[in-house]
């Protein structure tokens, strides 16, 4: 009886060990989803370099020693409202909802 256990202990480890190789997070079955996630991830890197060296430029424009007026300009408009004095500001009201008019459609 002792070596028919033995056999079917190494069997059952053999088998284990193929479906861990054939569906385990590394085996041959998971490779395809594995190289559509680098894909992904190389493009997302590649996007990112390009943010992070648009970003530098701006950074050195505004530097103490480079500082552009423009992008001072246009940072101060977006960020703290500032407009220059020759500038014609139009302020545009929010178009508001008739409610007795669309309760008398329905």
């Amino acid at each position: 009886m002792t070596p028919y256990r033995l056999t079917a202990g190494l069997f059952l480890a053999v088998v284990y060990l193929a479906a861990q190789a054939l569906t385990g997070q590394l085996g041959l079955l998971s490779a395809r989803a594995r190289a559509a996630e680098l894909a992904d991830r190389q493009t997302q890197a590649v996007l990112l370099d390009q943010e992070r060296q648009e970003l530098e430029v701006r950074v050195a424009y505004l530097a103490d020693d480079n500082l552009s007026r423009d992008l001072l300009e246009e940072r101060a408009r977006a960020l703290l409202g500032y407009a220059d004095p020759r500038d014609v500001v139009v302020t545009v009201a929010a178009p508001v909802a008739d409610a007795p008019a669309s309760r008398a459609r329905s």
